[in-house]
């Protein structure tokens, strides 16, 4: 046997779901009573009591004290007893109940809405039955006759299709409530979420305007929090308003995202750094929807790197004066001890230079540019020809590099300056050296080619100058160095680490 519309359409009552007490808690997961007069109701009650020639159709729910009707036509109450109530023994069967003659059945011939107004006499119920399967009332229909012969089957079969469009109006409205209380879960987590995090959290609309603060602003400002970027402006340090300000406009106008540092006033009168982070919200088409940040409290790490640099400019300092006092004894020995004159004008030479690549660096210096061919051009100012024409030409590409690798670089490069200076290119009035830096990847390579010069030779002994300048490049640079004597001139081939000379 093929199934019934309504078996097909509308799940069966739960045997366990019958009763009031599991029955009424699904029942009010509807809130129902926002969909009363609900036009998609309306029109299929409407529709009910054509499709049927009935002057009375209803959807009705059947609660503890009363049966409620949501939408109805014919009848200008929106409830009734759940005594008088015909749903609420429809909606506990699987099909279409149907009353074809109420005075004369021993369950409704009394019926208060049989002996009197609205005199039913004929009542068909297609029971509207929740997913679970808790039975929660009927869409019925109504009329002042006697019908003996019933609904007609397409008149069934209609009354099942229009129960299950009032089921899908009733679960849309229960998904539609499910889904903002979800959302205002998560909202109410987040909110949490925010309010307990240390830093001043905010929002901002597409305009700039302040919309939310949570109460760290107020914990620790102690006002109330500003509604434009302007209202701001008086608790940041004058002297960092412009750069704050700058930032702030200039990366809300083009939708950028916004970092910046700034003295704050705070609640007791004091200024404490604080770091300020902003990101924009964009919509499908990349146009700001939102803006969200934050304000950090950055004083105590302020503090310890101004500490830390007033300890790293005294170091500097020493370390400055040392090679000064070497370079001194190192010249009073000379004096003393004439034979050990080469070798020491070698070590001062050398000192020298370290004292060069040290002024690259150091913080107090004011010259930390972290760039190779900075510190370059520093060691080879003392040879150039005049104030405008170096004779180390230095061609090519740059490359970062950290303070730990200044001193081996200046300690190869002042190597071949000198022995160019004592035996090459640069002993020559019109000699020079061309430095060609070529980047090669996880490598740099670079051509020290020496023109002009006399002619050199290897004389095949390795000295002091050499062991340091091979040690240097491949124990502390992590490359190698080959060189060639022509008689243009020396050509050296260098290649180094760049991650030997970043880190």
């Amino acid at each position: 046997m093929n199934d019934t519309p309504d078996d097909r359409l509308m799940p069966k009552p739960d045997p366990d779901l019958t009763d009031d007490q599991a029955r009424l808690p699904i029942l009010e997961s509807f809130q129902s009573d926002a969909l009363e007069e609900d036009p998609e109701l309306a029109a299929i009650v409407r529709f009910a009591a054509r499709l049927c020639n009935v002057p009375i159709a209803q959807v009705s729910l059947v609660e503890e004290t009363r049966q409620h009707f949501l939408a109805g036509e014919g009848l200008d109450v929106t409830s009734t007893p759940r005594r008088h109530s015909f749903c609420k023994h429809a909606m506990q069967t699987s099909e279409l109940m149907e009353v074809r003659d109420a005075t004369q059945d021993e369950r409704f011939a009394d019926n208060a809405l049989v002996t009197g107004k609205p005199h039913i006499r004929f009542y068909g119920g297609q029971p509207l039955v929740s997913e679970e399967g808790a039975p929660l009332g009927a869409l019925c229909v109504i009329d002042e006759e006697p019908r003996p012969e019933g609904l007609t089957e397409i008149q069934r079969e209609g009354m099942a299709v229009l129960a299950q469009a009032v089921m899908r109006r009733l679960n849309a409205r229960r998904e539609s409530l499910s889904a903002t209380l979800a959302i205002a879960e998560r909202e109410e987590r987040l909110r949490r979420m925010i309010e307990g995090v240390p830093q001043i959290a905010w929002s901002a609309d597409s305009d700039g305007n302040f919309d939310y603060f949570n109460s760290r602003w107020e914990e620790r400002i102690g006002t109330e929090p500003p509604t434009t970027a302007e209202e701001w402006r008086t608790y940041i340090h004058t002297e960092d308003q412009e750069e704050a300000f700058g930032g702030w406009y200039e990366a809300f106008a083009k939708g950028e995202q916004y970092s910046t540092e700034f003295r704050m006033k705070q609640s007791d009168g004091s200024w404490r750094w604080m770091l300020a982070l902003a990101v924009p919200v964009t919509d499908a088409d990349d146009h700001t929807m939102r803006w969200f940040g934050t304000i950090t409290d950055i004083d105590e790490v302020q503090n310890a790197l101004h500490e830390r640099d007033m300890l790293a400019r005294e170091l500097s300092h020493r370390i400055k004066n040392i090679f000064a006092v070497v370079i001194g004894l190192a010249s009073l020995k000379v004096k003393r001890t004439p034979e050990h004159e080469p070798f020491a004008r070698e070590l001062m030479e050398v000192m020298r230079a370290l004292s060069r690549a040290h002024e690259f660096v150091r913080p107090e210096s004011g010259v930390v540019q972290q760039s190779l061919t900075g510190l370059l051009s520093a060691l080879f100012a003392p040879y150039a020809f005049g104030e405008d024409e170096p004779r180390v030409i230095i061609t090519g590409s740059d490359a970062e590099i950290s303070q730990k690798a200044a001193t081996p670089l200046a300690l190869v490069f002042h190597e071949l300056a000198t022995n160019s200076a004592k035996y090459g290119a640069l002993s020559s009035d019109d000699g020079h050296v061309t430095l060609e830096v070529v980047d090669e990847g996880d490598n740099i390579a670079l051509t020290w080619t020496e023109i002009g010069g006399p002619k050199v030779s290897d004389n095949g002994k390795e000295g002091f100058g050499t062991r340091l300048l091979e040690m240097s490049v491949s124990g502390q640079l992590g490359g190698s160095i080959d060189r060639q004597f022509h008689e243009s001139g020396l050509i050296a081939e260098l290649t180094i680490s760049k991650a030997a000379i970043s880190q």
